[in-house]
């Protein structure tokens, strides 16, 4: 049995916009989504946080997890993140205690510390026309954590008494770091920061101290995962991801193409270097290719989850895809899976 069958499957979306459709289309498709891999028995649906970027949606976390958590029954529903430095951590202790009391057992609070954008955004975001920085994200982590527990000298009314877990997310070691010194469980961004994921997990293990949270490290990675009926139509339809992502090295990101709108770009032969130097770090394939290339990613990093995030330009592709690794994970067996013994 592959390690696939053992630990929970679950989702990050991003809400993406494309050439064909509008962001009133992608939150519709947000939705949908969501509602689709609950009934397949995936774990939680993560919803990032990106600003200034024409094609993804996914600015307001907060709002779209209650949408969501709306829509869905079962599925826990949470911010894959809250870019903490863009915001009071007063506002994001009253935003998720307000989505836990009207969910519960339903919301994850999951915390990044870079902007999740550009620096002008970044101003803007903060109000503030000062050097930015995020060397007191300790100190505001902190400060929202104490929020929950009532120890900050102001109410974050609903947040007292309304904690969610809290995760930290990270695409280097120095989240890492930080999850395993708080006793925290650590989700890392393996589908942008694929160099960084072994040195991340190994320092997250190393520096883990048990806490009133977890009593051992609890580590979820999450990847870009792109499978179809078959390897040459999962690689067509995977060309539009790989194009934003060289249009967002070049400073110039826009909607999510199609997959011939990518096929007729005019790349350039360092424009596919990129391209396959991306591609080689993402699951893309049918079925049987994607078992293997997510065997070998869960027996490199012994994740304890798969988070998940499929960026393809038609709606009925990206179903399908989570479909077929519904399948392959044998999720309709997730009633008899191994439960972990804190809630994460």
């Amino acid at each position: 049995m592959s390690r696939l069958r053992d630990i929970p499957l679950s989702v990050l979306d991003l809400a993406p916009v494309t050439t064909a459709t509008d962001a009133r289309a992608s939150l519709r498709h947000t939705r949908e989504l969501a509602r689709h891999v609950e009934r397949l028995g995936y774990r939680r649906f993560w919803l990032a946080e990106h600003h200034n970027m024409p094609g993804i949606a996914s600015s307001s976390p907060a709002i779209l997890i209650g949408h969501v958590a709306d829509a869905t029954t079962t599925l826990r529903v949470g911010s894959g993140g809250v870019m903490l430095p863009n915001h009071p951590p007063l506002v994001v202790a009253e935003q998720f205690g307000t989505l836990t009391a009207l969910h519960p057992g339903r919301i994850d609070l999951g915390i990044g510390r870079a902007p999740g954008t550009d620096q002008r955004t970044a101003r803007a975001l903060r109000r503030t026309e000062g050097p930015l920085s995020v060397d007191d994200f300790p100190q505001q982590l902190a400060e929202l954590i104490g929020y929950f527990e009532g120890t900050e000298t102001l109410a974050a009314v609903p947040a007292e008494g309304n904690k969610p877990p809290v995760w930290l997310l990270g695409s280097s070691g120095y989240s890492a770091q930080v999850a395993g010194a708080l006793g925290l469980p650590f989700a890392f961004a393996h589908h942008f920061s694929a160099e960084n994921t072994i040195p991340a997990l190994r320092l997250y293990r190393e520096r883990f101290r048990p806490s009133d949270v977890l009593a051992e490290p609890y580590a979820m990675v999450c990847a870009s995962v792109i499978i179809a009926d078959t390897d040459e139509h999962a690689e067509w339809i995977a060309g539009p991801q790989a194009l934003s992502f060289l249009r967002l090295r070049q400073n110039r990101p826009g909607p999510l193409a199609t997959p011939q709108e990518a096929a007729d770009y005019p790349y350039t032969e360092f424009d596919r270097l990129i391209v396959r130097e991306r591609l080689s770090t993402q699951v893309v394939g049918g079925p049987e290719t994607a078992r293997e290339q997510l065997g070998q990613l869960l027996a490199d990093t012994a994740a304890d989850e798969l988070m998940v995030t499929t960026m393809v330009a038609d709606q009925e592709d990206r179903l399908r895809s989570y479909e077929l690794l519904a399948e392959l994970a044998d999720l309709s067996r997730s009633s008899e899976r191994v439960k972990t013994e804190v809630e994460v």
